[in-house]
């Protein structure tokens, strides 16, 4: 099969030919019809994610038909259009006996623990645990947006930060992410107020219904732009970049009794910011993490997309091949994309 591989960290991706993948008991191989670009591929391919064993093939954000099965394999048959979540449990450990699968204490992640989906064909863990079978009204496009960013932000608007009619939520940036959460907390009733250093990402911040947009890299002061707009603060605030800056604004930018949700992968330098604790004390705020959404969690998701309420193709602003992958993953921290990018031909 045909897979974009590096074989050294922040080196030349190439689209090579290597082995078809082969189902393990309890696993699967999909043939991917539409996976896309994300941020978390771009850490990977710096070095920044330490389950990473070279040579590596990207990708963890999919959709496709089942391929070829696995002897144990129930639930699933070949020909079954499916996705999947990034966070893949084992469906075994005390953390998935207690539904809580993003956190498995032995997940598997396609691109990141295993080969990825930038790639014909990819292989797929516990399939009866971590696949999720897809509508027929759902496209394959759309569904590839679904597995990181949606499901990631879905969870920590509704279920995480658990976002109510009538409250001010805070976007601090609006990569594929931040536009997630921002499409979400609107559906849901919530006022937005989104936050990039992009005008382009911005407006489309404002057309998936924010009710007003700060830029960043034009305002002297973001936390108290944030306070005049809310009339004292955000009941909900979420980094949805994952900076020391981002995390601190949206932390100090939260009214009383207010929450955080972190979303943003912490990396490097950014990996224990400074946080005003001080005020987490004394305003009684929370901090929450956000890590995924678990397979059995998407219905639903996937019932709101049905209904209209939710528009997650609104987000897909480009289509690429395998080939232009190569030159498009290693750009990603330039941001100069807007929305989201997909791979829909290999």
């Amino acid at each position: 099969m045909k897979a974009l591989v590096y074989e050294k960290f922040q080196g030349a991706l190439r689209v090579q030919e290597v082995p078809d993948p082969i189902p393990k008991p309890d696993g699967v191989v999909v043939k991917v019809t539409a996976t896309g670009l994300c941020r978390s591929d771009w850490h990977g391919w710096m070095g920044h994610d330490p389950d990473i064993v070279l040579p590596h093939v990207p990708g963890h954000e999919l959709a496709g038909t089942v391929a070829t099965i696995g002897k144990n394999v129930q639930n699933f048959k070949i020909g079954d259009r499916v996705t999947i979540p990034f966070v893949c449990g084992c469906g075994s450990c005390q953390q998935c006996n207690s539904g809580n699968h993003q956190v498995c204490d032995r997940q598997s992640q396609p691109g990141f623990t295993h080969w990825g989906s930038f790639a014909e064909y990819v292989a797929l863990d516990y399939a009866d645990t971590n696949l999720v079978a897809l509508p027929q009204e759902i496209d394959d496009l759309t569904a590839a947006t679904l597995g990181c960013r949606f499901v990631t932000s879905f969870r920590a608007v509704v279920h995480q930060a658990k976002v109510m009619e009538g409250q001010y939520v805070v976007v601090h940036g609006c990569g594929g992410v931040g536009l997630s959460a921002v499409m979400i907390a609107n559906a849901l009733g919530a006022k937005v107020i989104a936050i990039d250093i992009s005008q382009g990402q911005l407006a489309l911040a404002k057309s998936f219904g924010a009710i007003a947009t700060i830029n960043a890299a034009h305002t002297k002061n973001v936390v108290n732009e944030v306070k005049d707009i809310t009339h004292g603060g955000a009941h909900v605030s979420l980094d949805a970049l994952g900076s020391a800056q981002t995390c601190f604004n949206s932390i100090a930018n939260l009214r009383k009794r207010g929450k955080h949700i972190q979303v943003g992968l912490m990396t490097e330098g950014h990996a224990h910011p400074k946080i005003p604790m001080d005020k987490v004390i004394a305003e009684e705020l929370e901090i929450i993490g956000s890590h995924g959404m678990q397979a059995y969690k998407y219905p639903e998701l996937l019932n709101m997309i049905s209904d209209g309420k939710l528009h997650p193709e609104k987000l897909i602003t480009k289509t690429i091949s395998l080939e232009e992958a190569a030159t498009a993953l290693p750009n990603m921290d330039m941001f100069k994309t807007t929305g989201v990018t997909l791979i829909d031909s290999f």
